[in-house]
């Protein structure tokens, strides 16, 4: 009986400490923060999950685009992976034909591969964006013009 009086002495700070840990959590069903428009027009929210280090070198940050929302053409040293979580939206690589995305759809951007990716005309758009630490590369201003182009072709493609 007393060795086990000085086992649960012993043990018991474990698991309180336990319990009372610190985790980092973050969650993506949280909106994030609006972002001012600097490389986009429209609504958008970003929401850092996490950030690279010198133990991950891969950010995941999820975005949210309000509908009828564009983004810059840009590239990124590495792969990027988009996992869209809910909604609808657009993304085109350069020299290729713009293509809708929604959710449960998966991209795989492969490095310095340039291309943009947002909302639809009609449809808000949120997606996980998995790419390596180095700074993303902004190309070219996608204007509005060209953004309806895209929104009016898919339609009718889609019709």
């Amino acid at each position: 009986m007393k060795n086990l009086v000085i086992i649960l002495v012993i043990l018991i700070p474990f698991f309180i400490n336990a319990q009372s840990a610190e985790y980092n959590l973050n969650s993506y069903l949280s909106e994030g923060v609006k972002v001012p428009n600097t490389h986009h027009s429209g609504d958008a929210w970003l929401n850092f999950l996490l950030e690279a280090d010198e133990d991950f070198d891969q950010n995941i940050t999820q975005a949210t685009f309000s509908p009828n929302s564009t983004l810059d053409w840009h590239k990124h040293a590495t792969t990027q992976i988009i996992i869209v979580v809910e909604g609808k939206g657009y993304y085109q690589e350069r020299g290729k034909e713009p293509i809708i995305i929604k959710k449960g759809d998966v991209v795989n951007c492969g490095k310095d591969t340039e291309h943009w990716h947002t909302s639809s005309a009609d449809s808000s758009v949120s997606y996980i964006a998995i790419y390596g630490k180095e700074p993303t590369v902004w190309t070219e201003k996608l204007t509005q013009e060209y953004y309806d182009t895209v929104a009016q072709k898919l339609k009718a493609n889609k019709d």
